[in-house]
């Protein structure tokens, strides 16, 4: 703090995280690196938003959809898995589960917004390939899809006294350096260290090679999105050597809250609904295996695509 108050307006800590809000004409990502220069951890506080959000694939937008069916009857999983996005609306597939009975009263608002149904259509893509296993979900991201570094590190953070076995973390984006974005890796290794999660995220609909974060982190799996066909890459999908698997993308079928046009399921597509794809079928194998072992079960797959990694194929 001593460090930055030259430039401090106001202060907000909370969660493992300091916040600072700087005078005006402060550029922060000047300040971040000359602070870094010094030996501190400051990461300018970046914009982290749900994929797709506006733009990318052919279906950039949610369409509606006919009632989707549910693979039901199956015993409950030991796994749980976690989902920061935009919060989970009420569906008919979990409306009485334990799960979704423990929520924190979000589920009004993940219906409202231009983004909001994300992390509903996210949470039907993990129960329905895995099934029997639990969501929590946490809101890092608001009706328009948008959240910010500090706002997920303490989340994050938060996570750490509940861990999850498998986190699913749909949004992302990129770095004033292009870097690693430090709160946010920092927060992923703490809840790694101390819990063994399994992390995945979606490797963003920016159709380029430049890195998208967190997906770009090593322990993190960076999924990309094939083409309904599950053939080659999806036009939207980032790609690139830090991508480590792909699965379907395009024109997933899943649960979306009732609102306008929708009766409760919708087709979306993004690189976002390929990383739930990848992270149920890390839960699903982890209902009999240690997390680590079921992630290299799914990342030792025959089928391999330059810059997409491993094919994590979808059977729904």
């Amino acid at each position: 703090m001593s460090a930055a108050a030259r430039w401090t307006q106001a202060v907000a800590e909370a969660d493992g995280v300091c916040a600072i809000r700087l005078s005006p004409g402060v550029d922060p990502c000047e300040l971040a690196t000359e602070l870094r220069e010094r030996g501190h951890r400051a990461s300018p506080n970046h914009v982290f938003t749900g994929q797709p959000l506006f733009f990318g694939g052919p279906a950039s937008r949610p369409f509606p959809a006919g009632p989707v069916p549910y693979r039901g009857g199956h015993a409950r999983s030991p796994v749980t898995v976690g989902l920061l996005d935009t919060g989970v609306a009420e569906h008919p597939w979990w409306k009485d589960s334990e799960w979704y009975a423990e929520q924190s009263g979000d589920g009004d608002d993940a219906a409202r917004g231009h983004q909001a149904g994300h992390g509903t259509f996210i949470a039907g893509l993990l129960v329905r390939h895995a099934p029997g296993v639990s969501v929590r979900a946490v809101r890092v991201l608001d009706g328009e899809g948008v959240g910010d570094e500090a706002g997920i590190a303490r989340a994050l953070h938060r996570l750490r006294e509940r861990p999850v076995q498998v986190l699913n973390l749909s949004f992302g984006g990129h770095t004033f350096d292009d870097g690693p974005p430090m709160m946010l890796a920092d927060a992923l290794g703490a809840l790694k260290d101390r819990a063994g999660t399994a992390v995945v995220a979606c490797a963003g609909n920016t159709a380029g090679s430049r890195p998208v974060w967190p997906a770009a982190l090593p322990s993190v799996v960076g999924v990309g999105a094939l083409d309904a066909a599950q053939e080659r890459r999806a036009a939207f999908s980032a790609h690139g050597p830090w991508v480590d698997a792909c699965a379907r993308g395009e024109w997933l079928e899943s649960s979306f809250p009732v609102r306008g046009d929708f009766a409760g399921y919708a087709t979306w597509s993004g690189t976002s609904f390929a990383a739930a794809l990848v992270a149920a079928a890390v839960a699903d194998r982890a209902k009999d295996l240690p997390v680590e072992e079921a992630v290299r079960q799914v990342l030792s797959g025959d089928r391999q695509i330059p810059d997409l990694g491993v094919v994590v194929p979808a059977s729904l």
